[in-house]
């Protein structure tokens, strides 16, 4: 067992502050001089490159149903080896999904800091903060912050609204300066904000005056039993990887997983490079390939390095935008219609609402190794005359039911897959 002090930051609902909070405590603390880890819940690519910058430290996903609680306890309790305070970031309301923030704040017992967007409220501030704190008994509940507030005498009405028996950490006047720009996905890729620095280091100045500047309780991590040793399917297996503006939506654990396999791993921008490295297999993920259609149509020289790597018979991984990079063309939101690399027969079309969001499990073709889990999130509509060799099942039961499309030694998908819910399905899919 190891302590170490941690919290976890949810709300009632989102677009209250939790990364704004999450980012802004953990470079305040950062700034001190101590060791931040942040963790985030479910699946989310966009937030933990924020909480990433703010914190120094790669951020991994929490999440009971695409990791199981055995690999999130070991992420926890390998993070508090080192790290003066570690930070979870909820994912939506508190007790949205099933699991739940809740779910996860409770199975490991890190209170809950709750985030209220206070901004168009007074007393009832102090309704919703005992709603929060009393609706689930075994919740370990920390107490709650006021975001977005207007004034002094704002948050003294707000401090009053809150019961004795639930803790008011302070609050957090409104500025548009610490806000984080957002587009269709969620927020703004971390690399794409010029001045994200200086927001950072704003947002961590406000904590100095709030309950927030001292470290919160420890909490108790216990050490799993050694995992399984994942057999080092990929030994010498070169899989290059495609990171850039247009394609960057990547679980640090997937390329854990691909390197515990024995996979060497390469990276290489399809917008910028001309070529592929030297390679085996090929890892398109997920991002914004829609905010890029001119820079891929006219970088023939990686679409025909692409396509002759397939062409060889070598192992592609396409997720989401990396899949639509494949497809014949991407139209995005405006209208706009470019060539994408021809491999897939299909076109896709941007939405101006969200098409998807579920979390899915797969089982494939080579089913044997048991099913694949991760999620969907996207604005795009495809259309192909493809058969799908398998689909997505969603375990909250909706109907979302992604298809998984194979050509050749292609695997193309919606779904965002998370590599440590099945390395050895993973491996199969790499290997040539």
């Amino acid at each position: 067992m190891i302590s170490c002090p941690a919290l976890f930051i949810s709300a009632p609902a989102s677009n209250q502050g939790k990364t704004t909070v999450t980012a802004g405590l953990a470079r305040y603390h950062r700034n001190l001089g101590r060791t931040v880890r942040v963790f985030k819940t479910g699946p989310d690519f966009l937030d933990p490159m924020i909480l990433a910058r703010a914190s120094g430290h790669p951020v991994y996903q929490l999440d009971l149903f695409m990791g199981g609680e055995a690999h999130c306890r070991a992420l926890l309790w390998q993070a508090a080896q080192t790290a003066d305070l570690i930070l979870i970031e909820g994912v939506m309301g508190l007790f949205d999904g099933v699991p739940s923030s809740a779910d996860l704040a409770t199975t490991f017992g890190v209170p809950v800091l709750a985030v209220i967007d206070a901004g168009a409220m007074a007393q009832t501030f102090g309704a919703l903060a005992h709603g929060l704190s009393s609706y689930r008994a075994d919740l370990p509940f920390a107490g709650v912050l006021a975001n977005r507030v207007a004034s002094a005498g704002h948050a003294d009405m707000l401090k009053t609204s809150v019961r004795a028996d639930t803790r008011y950490y302070g609050a957090l006047f409104r500025d548009a300066d610490m806000t984080l720009p957002e587009r269709h996905l969620g927020l703004v890729q971390a690399d794409e904000i010029a001045d994200l620095e200086v927001r950072l280091d704003l947002i961590a100045s406000k904590f100095a005056k709030t309950d927030l500047a001292q470290l919160p309780p420890a909490v108790t991590f216990t050490a799993q039993p050694a995992d399984i040793a994942v057999p080092a399917l990929l030994q010498g297996v070169r899989i290059a990887v495609a990171r850039d503006d247009a394609f960057a939506f990547i679980y640090p654990a997937n390329l854990d997983t691909l390197r515990a396999l024995g996979a060497e791993l390469s990276f290489f921008s399809p917008l910028a490079d001309t070529e592929l490295p030297p390679a085996d297999a090929l890892y398109l993920p997920g991002g914004y390939p829609e905010l890029h259609l001119d820079t891929i149509a006219n970088n023939t020289a990686m679409r025909d390095s692409i396509r002759q790597h397939h062409a060889a018979g070598k192992s592609i991984v396409a997720e989401c935008g990396g899949m639509l990079a494949l497809l014949d063309s991407l139209t995005d939101k405006d209208g706009k219609l470019a060539e994408m690399m021809g491999i897939m027969t299909g076109d896709a079309v941007m939405q101006t609402r969200l098409t998807a969001l579920a979390l899915q499990s797969v089982t494939l073709p080579e089913g044997a190794l048991g099913e694949l889990r991760g999620h969907t999130y996207h604005h795009s509509r495809l259309t192909t005359p493809l058969n799908p060799v398998a689909l997505g099942v969603c375990p909250n039961g909706y109907k979302t039911a992604e298809a998984v499309y194979r050509i050749g030694k292609l695997t193309a998908s919606y779904i965002h897959a998370y590599f440590p819910s099945n390395p050895l399905a993973v491996a199969r899919l790499f290997l040539a």
